[in-house]
Parts: structure tokens; sequence; C-alpha cells
């Protein structure tokens, strides 16, 4: 709120800014993106500038009290600051808080043609389906980029289980057909007695449902990622093939 005050009655926080305060993703940096029409922002210590250029009233929002960009607008300067990859986890973020409203983003994006963020957007658009893989930490994040270097099919990610039984887990990665569920262990989650008691019966209701269930450790995804693609290989590969 101090950063957009600083910046004059117009101004709005944006970017990754804006994106956080959507909770669409974290913004750890001492910096705080604002979009004005005016310069005084450039002055400001801890407050990185953005031109109004094009900045609408339907483009601007008030959340918390502070003054920041729509969530079509927010996507749109996303998409000129961050990878695809981080793009799709905003708009699996938005889709999953039901944020996401196809009908703004169409309309801003058809009156910002020339803008860099449109190309990324109509791709992320194109190919991606929002909210299939929303991730929820840094290792689910790395254990997913391998998946595409193995060979295998995109799984389903953080997805739940339903049992005979009535019990119902949610599994890391999911591939359903093959009856395979992937768990990463992380070095502090996974670490304490009750923790591992849980996991253990958990995989072993798990098994007697007829799921396969791996879990790759921190140390394996982060520093053999080669190995844990080979592995995942072969795993997906056995259960294909026993699957009638």
């Amino acid at each position: 709120m101090a950063a957009v005050l600083a910046c004059g009655d117009e101004a709005v926080l944006s970017h990754r800014s804006a994106a956080a305060l959507w909770g669409l993703r974290p913004d750890n940096r001492a910096t705080s993106d604002v979009t004005s029409h005016g310069r005084a922002q450039r002055q400001c210590k801890g407050i990185a500038a953005h031109s109004g250029r094009g900045l609408t009233p339907v483009d601007r929002t008030v959340i918390d009290g502070i003054a920041c960009t729509s969530l079509a607008r927010t996507l749109l300067d996303l998409a000129e600051v961050v990878d695809r990859r981080a793009l799709e986890r905003a708009f699996d973020r938005a889709e999953t808080l039901r944020l996401l409203n196809m009908g703004p983003l169409e309309e801003l994006l058809k009156r910002s043609d020339g803008r860099r963020g449109v190309k990324l957007i109509r791709a992320v658009l194109a190919e991606h389906y929002a909210g299939s893989t929303l991730t929820e930490s840094a290792l689910e994040e790395l254990f997913l980029a391998i998946c595409p270097t193995a060979g295998v099919a995109a799984p389903e990610v953080n997805a739940w289980v339903a049992l005979d039984d009535g019990g119902s887990f949610r599994a890391d990665f999911l591939w359903r057909a093959q009856r395979l569920i992937v768990e990463t262990d992380g070095r502090d989650v996974h670490s304490t007695r009750q923790a591992f008691e849980r996991d253990r019966e958990r995989d072993q209701r798990l098994t007697v449902a007829g799921w396969r269930v791996v879990r790759f450790t921190w140390r394996q995804i982060t520093r053999e990622p080669e190995r844990v693609a080979q592995t995942l290989r072969a795993l997906l590969g056995h259960a294909a093939a026993a699957t009638p």
C-alpha cells in the first residue's frame, strides 16, 4: 500500500506484486511493482516502475484496500516478467481459486495486440489445461519437470483417489490408467515419527486397493534426476504392461 500511495492517485500495484496480492504466487522481493501514468515512483527506492499506457478503469480493482490491477491485467503483466511454467502455475492457481474468467481476459488480449505477453498467454490457453498441474512445493515442481524428459505421459497433480472402504487420499502425482502413484518426500515434511507411520499406513491401504505407490526423496529428485526419469519409465512401462 505504501508503494502505491507513494506513486499518486492513479497508481496500482501490478505484475508480480499484484499476483501475490491476488494469491496467485508468492513474491518475497524487497521491490514492489507499481504501474502508473506519472513519474513519481521512479524516484522511490524499492519500487519497480511500470508504464500505465493502455491501463483503463476496467483494468483496476481494489483488494484489501490496495489499488491493484484486475486479474486479467495481472496475468498479462505477469506474462512479460516470468517464464512459461510460472505463468502456467499462476493460471492453475487462479482456476483453483475460482477467479479465472475468460471473458475479461479475452477482451484484454484483443485490445493489447502487440504486447509481448499476449503471445505467451495465447500459447498457455491453447496448450495448457488450467488447474491441471498445480504443484504445492518446489520439490513437486522439480519432479514434474522430470516427467517430460522421461518421455512419459503427464500425470494428474495433487489428485484425489477414492477407495472402496470409504477412504480417500490425495496423491502428489497420479497415473490413473496405470494405477501408479508417485509421492515426493521432502527433507522435513515426512521426517517425524507420526508422519512416517501415517505415510506407511496410507501406502498399505492404497496397495491393498490395487495401487502401486512409489516414493522419491528430495535427494533423488534434486541430485539424480536422470535416474529418477529412468525409474519412472520402468515403473510406467511395467504398470502399463500389467494393465488389461
